[in-house]
């Protein structure tokens, strides 16, 4: 199956626009200046080899009246995507919604998919319809961590405390609603799935003492697969599950996604870490589906160390028969903080402190170009990479 990304190393914009604790809607695309600056950002990316990217539209803002759609805000981000022949996997919900909408009211999930539906046909009509490219899709990003952000910690919209699981299963609706109304537009589209995968271990001192610690872990283990689980059909048939709705695996993946359960994070070169590309073969294993790093990076003068280590690991993983189809820096961009603002100097472009100035960092930009002609190499046969020898 030829997926048609333009590039392996992808570039992810920071387009959160969830409700905080304190009630403001953030919108990180204004924040950064990408929303007004989208077609440099574009075309600093390519100077970089990047032509992949994940991007984003604001739904609370398209959407500020039930049923009355203002692409204002999404047009310059569409329209600088086609001239400067940058692919987009579009985000259509990044955690936000209109003010006013119930998550767990069935409205949400019918308006949700008729908003999908609508934002294809625009992108459909502009992008050169039938003979244009092929779109790309993720519906509802990270339903795992919403549903637990917002469903049981209450640090996000809705803001509620023991509903994760309930708010888990109406995004899964959501999606296969939006799915659904996207491919009634165009068949040809598809849909990149993103969700964490994360590995947790038991304080090994604690278990003889308190042994449901080691069921807690197993059960904890298991929810990062359950969204994929039930746009599958394999768990709660009734929401609407099928294999078709399963299409590639986005995996957002950080230093911090394993830690021990109520411990300290255990990065690579900690005695419990599992190296990345067991996890990928799991999931390969698991569901046969093609895999994109959707989400990786790292802050400030790490980054380069830590994307060669990820792309190392897909490499690995790879050899081992696994279809991971990219990798994506993400942010790809230099953001404030979602609670305190914080200038937060991550990604590919760095930009100067007023939002406005913006840059390719020298050196991950350096990484980014080896890390591709590594990936050539490996594709063509040039070249067979020593495994990377990690603990776990």
């Amino acid at each position: 199956m030829n997926e048609g990304f333009q590039s392996f190393v992808m570039g992810g914009f920071e387009c959160a626009t969830h409700r905080r604790r304190d009630g403001r809607q953030i919108d990180v695309l204004t924040s950064t200046g990408h929303a007004s600056h989208a077609a440099e950002d574009y075309r600093l990316l390519a100077q970089a080899g990047i032509r992949t990217v994940r991007d984003g539209l604001r739904w609370h803002l398209v959407e500020k009246v039930a049923g009355v759609y203002d692409w204002s805000s999404f047009l310059p981000l569409l329209d600088a995507s086609i001239a400067t022949g940058t692919q987009v996997i579009w985000d259509l919900c990044h955690w936000g919604v209109p003010r006013g909408l119930d998550l767990f009211s069935e409205d949400f999930v019918v308006r949700f998919g008729a908003f999908a539906g609508a934002a294809a046909r625009v992108i459909f009509e502009r992008s050169g319809g039938i003979r244009g490219p092929v779109p790309y899709y993720c519906p509802v990003n990270e339903m795992s961590f919403w549903a637990w952000v917002g469903g049981d910690v209450k640090a996000f919209a809705p803001h509620q405390e023991g509903r994760g699981l309930e708010l888990k299963r109406q995004l899964v609706r959501a999606s296969l609603a939006a799915m659904t109304a996207v491919r009634d537009v165009d068949p040809r589209a598809r849909f990149v799935q993103a969700e964490p995968i994360i590995h947790i271990v038991p304080k090994w001192k604690d278990v003889k003492k308190y042994p449901h610690i080691v069921e807690d872990v197993r059960r904890h283990n298991a929810s990062q697969y359950e969204a994929w689980d039930m746009l599958r059909g394999d768990q709660d048939e009734e929401l609407g599950g099928s294999p078709d709705m399963l299409d590639i695996i986005g995996v957002n993946y950080y230093w911090n996604n394993q830690w021990v359960h109520g411990g300290e994070r255990k990065p690579p070169g900690h005695p419990d870490h599992r190296p990345l590309h067991r996890m990928l073969e799991d999931l390969w294993q698991r569901y046969g589906r093609p895999i994109v790093v959707t989400e990786t990076g790292a802050e400030a003068d790490a980054g380069a160390g830590w994307l060669g280590y990820v792309a190392a690991e897909v490499r690995q993983a790879q050899r081992a028969g696994v279809e991971v189809l990219g990798i994506c820096i993400y942010p790809v961009m230099d953001y404030p903080g979602w609670d305190d603002e914080r200038h937060c100097p991550c990604g590919l472009i760095e930009v100067a402190p007023d939002w406005d100035r913006r840059r390719l960092r020298v050196d991950l930009a350096a990484e980014v170009g080896l890390q591709a002609r590594l990936f050539e190499a490996q594709s063509s046969g040039a070249v067979r990479e020593q495994p990377v020898l990690m603990p776990g």
